[in-house]
C-alpha cells in the first residue's frame, strides 16, 4: 500500500516560502488547523497549589513553601478580625433558616425574635412580630441562635447575615469572623486530604489574600467566588482544613511590613510567572520561580487541543477569516498576546482573553499551525508539477501525506519549514490526490489537487483530410474522447473516438474537415478531472 502512494508523487521538492501568506490571494488560503498544547492551570502568579503539594511530600514546611513562592517575604500577624462577604444579590426572595430560635434587628434597633425553622424575606423586609408582620428598616441583620449557624437557601454560614433591598431585589452579606471565613475557604481551594503543611500554607495565603484584596467602593469586602476566593461556608469545612486554619491563626505573609497580595493558582507547569508578565505591573515578591515539584500535577502538561480556523474566528469574535496566528511571549514563557492574522490584517488578542474565550487551562501554551493553500492554477496536467504552499509552524516533526480518496493516508516525506514556518512543496501527482500536512497531535484539512490527463490533438493531413488523431496520457484504454469545434463562444461536438491500448485515438469523419478551431476533450473519471487538448487550427 505504501508503494502505491509513493508512486503518486514522482517529484517533491522542499523550498522556502512565506508563512504570512502576503503573496497569496485571499481566495487561495486553505483552512488552517491550530494545535494548542500547554502547561499548568491558572494564571501562574504566586503559589502553585500542586507545587506546594509536591514540596510538602518532599518534607518542606508551610513557611518554607510560602517563602519559595513569595520572594523576600516574612510571616507576621494580621490585625483584621471581621469580614463582609457577598453571598447573593439581585434576588427577589431569600430563605433564612436555623435549627434553633434566632433573632433579627433593623436599623432602628428593633429586635425581632424568630422561631426555629425557615423565614422567606423579600425586598419589603417584612418580618413576623407579636402583633403581626411588620416592615423592618434596612439594613436587617439576622443573628444566629446558640451553637447553630444560619442557613441561606439551605447553605449554612457562620456569623451574621445582612439583608439590604436593592429596588425590588435583595443583597445578602455574610458578616463573619476572619478565621471562620477561612474555615470555609481552605477546603474550597485545595483537597482536604492533602498533607497538613500544604493546608497550612493555603490557610496563610488565603488569609493574606483576603486582607490585602479588600474591595474598595463596595458595601462588602469580598466576593464568595473566584472573583475573590471560593467560600463554601460551613458545608465546605473539613477537620483537616479547620485545623490548618487554627494552627496558623492570625498568620499572614508580609512584605515591607504590609500584608502581601498572595496570589495562588492550581498548577505552574514547572515555573511560575511574574506579575509583570501576566498582570502588566511588577510586584517585588511576585516574580517567576522554578517549580519542579509541580510535576505531580495532572495539568503539568496538557493538550493537544485542536481548533479549526472557523472555530477560532467564532470564539474570538472576529469578522474576518483567520489564516494564521503567532504567540507573543513573555520572559516566563507564558503568552502576553496572540497575533491573529486574518484576510483583513492582524489583531492583537490579549492572552487572558484568549484563555477565557477558548477555555484553555493557562496562557503557558504553544500554538502550532498547519495549513495548505490552494494552488494558483486549476487542475494539474498529467506529467507536470504544481506548487503547494502553506504553514507548518510549531512542531518538532512535520510530514506531507497523501490519499487518493481521503479514507487512508500514507506519509510521503519529512517537511522542513523555513525560519518562520513557511513551507513550499513542488508535487507531481499522477492522479487526483488529496494532500495534508501532519504533525504529532493533528493534521491540516485535506487539500484536493485535481489532475487532468494530457490530451493532444493533431489536425488532419493531406493524406487523411477527414481524420483527427491524438493521444491521452496516462493511457486509459476505452476512455471516450470528443473532438469539438468552436462556434462563436461555444464548443460543439464534431465526433467521438475511443482511446486504444497504446493511449492513442483516431476519429474518422465522413466529410472533409471545415476550417476552424478544434480541440479534444475527455470527461472526468473517478481519479482524473476532465482533460482538454491545446486548440489547433484547421485551414481547410
Amino acid at each position: 500500500m505504501r508503494a502505491l502512494f509513493v508512486a503518486l508523487l514522482t517529484a517533491v521538492v522542499v523550498v522556502t516560502g512565506s508563512a504570512s501568506g502576503q503573496q497569496t490571494p485571499a481566495s487561495s488560503y486553505g483552512e488552517a488547523l491550530f494545535v494548542v498544547s500547554g502547561r499548568g492551570y491558572g494564571h501562574g502568579v504566586g503559589m502553585s497549589q500542586y507545587g506546594a503539594y509536591g514540596q510538602a511530600l518532599a518534607g518542606r514546611t508551610y513557611d518554607q513553601i510560602l517563602a519559595h513562592y513569595y520572594t523576600g517575604t516574612q510571616l507576621g500577624k494580621a490585625g483584621r478580625k471581621e469580614l463582609r462577604v457577598l453571598l447573593a444579590e439581585g434576588r427577589r426572595a431569600v430563605t433564612i433558616s436555623s435549627t434553633v430560635p434566632f433573632t433579627a434587628a433593623d436599623a432602628t434597633g428593633t429586635t425581632y425574635k424568630l422561631p426555629k425553622g425557615s423565614l422567606t424575606l423579600r425586598a419589603d423586609l417584612e418580618v413576623p412580630a407579636d402583633a403581626g408582620a411588620v416592615t423592618a428598616t434596612q439594613p436587617l441583620i439576622i443573628r444566629p441562635g446558640k451553637k447553630a449557624p444560619l442557613a441561606l437557601d439551605g447553605k449554612p454560614y457562620r456569623g451574621k447575615l445582612e439583608l439590604v433591598p436593592q429596588g425590588a431585589f435583595l443583597r445578602v452579606v455574610n458578616v463573619v469572623a476572619l478565621e471562620s471565613y477561612l474555615q470555609g475557604v481552605v477546603a474550597g481551594e485545595v483537597p482536604y486530604s492533602w498533607p497538613a503543611e500544604v493546608l497550612k500554607a493555603q490557610a496563610v495565603a488565603a488569609r493574606s489574600y483576603a486582607i490585602a484584596s479588600l474591595l474598595k467602593g463596595k458595601p462588602f469586602d469580598l466576593y464568595s467566588d473566584a472573583r475573590s476566593q471560593m467560600y463554601l461556608g460551613v458545608a465546605g469545612e473539613k477537620p483537616s482544613t479547620t485545623k490548618a486554619v487554627a494552627d496558623t491563626a492570625g498568620e499572614v505573609v508580609l512584605y515591607g511590613g504590609k500584608v502581601a497580595t498572595t496570589y495562588y493558582f492550581s498548577s505552574s507547569g514547572g515555573k511560575t510567572a511574574s506579575a509583570a508578565d501576566v498582570f502588566g505591573f511588577a510586584v517585588p515578591y511576585l516574580v517567576s520561580r522554578p517549580d519542579p515539584w509541580d510535576k505531580l500535577s495532572p495539568y503539568f502538561r496538557w493538550g493537544p487541543v485542536l481548533l479549526g480556523a472557523r472555530t477560532l474566528q467564532s470564539k474570538l469574535g472576529t469578522d474576518a477569516r483567520v489564516i494564521d496566528a503567532r504567540g507573543v511571549g513573555t520572559p516566563s514563557g507564558r503568552l502576553r498576546a496572540l497575533a491573529l492574522e486574518t484576510v483583513d490584517g492582524t489583531d492583537q488578542i490579549p492572552a487572558s482573553l484568549l484563555r477565557t474565550a477558548l477555555g484553555l487551562r493557562s496562557t503557558w501554551l504553544t500554538m502550532g499551525v498547519l495549513r495548505l493553500d490552494r494552488p494558483s492554477r486549476g487542475a494539474v496536467v498529467f506529467g507536470t508539477s504544481t506548487r503547494l504552499s502553506g504553514i507548518g509552524r510549531g512542531f518538532a516533526a512535520l510530514r506531507l501525506a497523501s490519499s487518493p480518496d481521503g479514507s487512508s493516508w500514507a506519509p510521503l516525506l519529512t517537511v522542513a519549514p523555513d525560519a518562520v514556518g513557511g513551507v513550499g512543496l513542488d508535487v507531481t501527482p499522477t492522479r487526483t490526490t488529496r494532500y495534508r500536512l501532519e504533525a504529532e497531535g493533528g493534521a491540516s484539512p485535506a487539500l484536493l489537487v485535481l489532475v487532468a490527463p494530457r490530451v493532444t490533438l493533431a489536425r488532419p493531413t493531406q493524406l487523411e483530410p477527414g481524420v483527427f488523431t491524438g493521444t491521452v496520457r496516462p493511457k486509459r484504454p476505452g476512455l471516450a474522447v470528443t473532438v469539438e469545434r468552436r462556434k462563436g463562444t461555444a464548443w460543439t461536438p464534431v465526433g467521438d473516438a475511443t482511446v486504444d491500448a497504446a493511449g492513442a485515438y483516431r476519429l474518422e469523419l465522413d466529410t472533409l474537415v471545415p476550417a476552424g478551431s478544434y480541440r479534444a476533450r475527455t470527461a472526468a473519471t473517478t481519479d482524473l478531472s476532465a482533460g482538454i487538448s491545446p486548440t489547433v487550427q484547421v485551414t481547410g
